[in-house]
């Protein structure tokens, strides 16, 4: 039996451009022989949502179960129902007659999001100008749409993640098996008719699942769930993210009466390993890191040596076959670099596998993922590059590495810069001294406009303390010189790491605004500190001066930890006055008011002056002089 897969990335993820999983495992396998279609059933499903045809569903059935939640949207429905279509098509081809025609008085309605745009905003000028600006109101738009299904059509809807509350630290498999005993909603109808269709055109008989995230759990156990039912001759094989660290101390079979095999870690050798089993040419017991029930009991299978495909012998990506022309470019934050998440087309790919530096207390080292550090050349690089182009036409490059090496960016850039190879790319690394001025320049002529990187705590002990290999002094230098360069830079942030107090969170705080204020950063997210299984912190709680309370594991999902931080403060208190000041100065102001202006109860004065980060800009010649 010849065996035919299709890769399906279920709803919901990035509605802006393709997940990369499915293209990395499509040119493996396809080398390899195996026939292999793959299907974006997010923006598939996303697009069909988002029509008139289906609002007119979506408004009788909130009618039928006497849900009323945004009345005005219903009022206006007409309105929703009629502009619709028209708004997705802008939001995927963005053209200037359409801009205008939103733009118009009474075009779309005034709903509880569109009423309180900030009309302050200050646009580009020309084309530019006016088609963000369309964007912007028809993105705001198209989430009132969304906020009405949520709350009156299906409680699990949300623009990148589906029924995520139920997947997020599911140490028991009691919740989903409850909930996938209903009948289905209104969204996951629609979403079993567009899978019914994607297997009847391409007829697998191994369907494959990639699952990144807990918001994409839920949806592939519904799609697995009715391929069971209708086409009991397919199997069906989860694996990705969310399997990589929430599901290694699986033991409840219960899952296995929707899927065959879940795999662990780089898909390559087991997905490889499965065809063979399916095609009668090997053992059961020659898979590899892949789960599956024998005897009602969930069996590891793991043949060992694994099969190891090192990352510079992997081919390209194949991103051919997935729906470009239906993605959307949405516009809701406008801060220029917190859109690169959700505007424009990026191919995703990976410079390096795993991590470098790997020694971040927080993060999961130990996972293949981060510790299994694998690289390759720039030649090797630039020639999948090309490939990419190629296949998709797109010269916007995300490289979502862990941390990309610098002496990798040096070379990629520079092999960019011999082949005149003309791309638009960004990428994650570390605020390592290695990023100088004269590398940072290199970037730039290469095409990079942005970086994103982990400040964290924005505390030396605590940097310290988590292994950062930074300090704030370096992350200064290091940012400015990306800013000089014309480079913007995210950072991420994270406050409640064990211990931390009032005072470093405050300090923390005063950090980023001088980092603001001063030019190093853009744009940056704060995060709650939460420890998982897999890091340091989580094997070692005793050593963060922590208490891991649950949860209890009881034989299906194990990552999120609950903890006490006897010695830190009260962390959630701080995160309304966190946020509030980040959007300020996302957006430029208030840099001139005092810290205390962002909380509702007191605070202490910042230990740091004023000119803290200026500081760390003035040469040391100078500061000598």
């Amino acid at each position: 039996m010849q065996t035919k897969i299709l890769f399906i990335t279920p709803p919901f993820t990035q509605l802006n451009t393709a997940y990369p999983a499915s293209a990395y495992l499509k040119g493996f396998l396809e080398e390899h022989g195996v026939s292999v279609a793959h299907s974006d059933l997010s923006i598939e499903l996303f697009t069909s949502i988002f029509t008139g045809d289906f609002l007119r569903s979506v408004f009788l059935e909130a009618k039928a179960l006497k849900n009323f939640h945004y009345p005005k949207v219903s009022k206006l429905k007409t309105f929703y129902i009629t502009r619709v279509d028209e708004v997705i098509k802008f939001l995927q081809k963005q053209d200037i007659k359409t801009a205008h025609r939103i733009l118009e008085p009474g075009f779309l309605p005034m709903g509880h999001r569109l009423e309180q745009v900030n009309t302050a905003i200050e646009w580009a000028a020309g084309e530019i100008g006016i088609i963000d600006r369309a964007k912007h109101y028809a993105t705001l738009f198209i989430e009132e749409i969304g906020d009405f299904i949520q709350a009156n059509v299906d409680e699990f809807f949300a623009f990148t993640k589906y029924a995520e509350q139920i997947a997020t630290s599911a140490s028991s498999f009691d919740q989903l098996d409850d909930f996938l005993s209903y009948q289905p909603t209104l969204v996951e109808e629609r979403m079993l008719d567009i899978l019914v269709a994607k297997i009847e055109d391409h007829e697998p008989n191994l369907v494959c699942f990639t699952i990144p995230f807990p918001g994409n759990l839920f949806a592939a156990l519904r799609c697995s769930q009715f391929i069971k039912q209708l086409f009991p001759d397919s199997s069906v094989a989860f694996g990705g993210g969310y399997c990589n660290t929430e599901l290694r101390s699986l033991t409840d079979p219960r899952i296995f009466e929707f899927v065959d095999f879940i795999s662990l870690d780089d898909g390559e050798g087991p997905l490889l390993n499965i065809v063979r089993y399916l095609e009668g040419k090997v053992d059961i017991n020659a898979l590899e890191r892949t789960y599956v029930l024998e005897d009602s009991q969930v069996v590891y299978k793991n043949k060992l040596p694994n099969t190891i495909y090192h990352h510079r012998n992997l081919p390209a990506p194949n991103y051919s076959g997935l729906p470009y022309d239906k993605f959307v470019s949405f516009l809701d934050v406008v801060n220029p670099m917190h859109r690169m998440w959700t505007d424009a087309r990026w191919n995703k790919m990976t410079i390096s596998h795993g991590c470098y530096w790997k020694q971040c207390s927080f993060c999961d080292v130990n996972l293949d993922y981060i510790s299994n550090y694998q690289n390759t050349t720039a030649v090797d690089l630039v020639n999948k590059i090309e490939k990419i182009i190629a296949d998709t036409g797109i010269t916007g490059f995300h490289f979502v590495d862990e941390a990309a090496p610098p002496k990798m960016l040096r070379a990629m850039s520079n092999e960019l810069l011999d082949r005149n190879v003309k791309i638009t790319w960004w990428t994650n690394i570390r605020f390592e001294k290695t990023f100088t001025a004269e590398l940072c320049q290199l970037m730039a002529q290469s095409g990079c406009i942005a970086v994103t990187g982990g400040l964290e705590v924005a505390s030396d002990r605590l940097l310290a303390k988590m292994k950062k290999g930074v300090d704030i002094a370096q992350v200064t230098r290091v940012t400015h010189n990306f800013s000089e360069a014309k480079i913007m830079v995210h950072a991420y942030l994270m406050y409640g790491f064990p211990t931390q107090n009032e005072q470093e969170t405050i300090d923390s705080l005063e950090v980023v605004r001088q980092l603001f204020e001063r030019n190093c950063i853009q744009s940056a997210y704060w995060h709650q500190f939460t420890t998982t299984i897999h890091s340091p912190i989580g094997q070692n709680p005793q050593e963060f001066e922590i208490l891991i309370t649950g949860p209890e594991f009881d034989g299906f999902a194990q990552n999120d930890l609950y903890h006490k931080d006897p010695l830190g403060a009260d962390h959630p208190k701080y995160t309304a006055g966190l946020n509030l000041a980040l959007h300020n100065f996302l957006n430029n102001v208030g840099y001139d008011k005092d810290l205390q202006h962002w909380f509702s109860f007191p605070i202490p004065k910042p230990n740091h002056p004023r000119d803290l980060i200026q500081s760390f800009l003035v040469p040391k010649s100078a500061e000598s002089a």
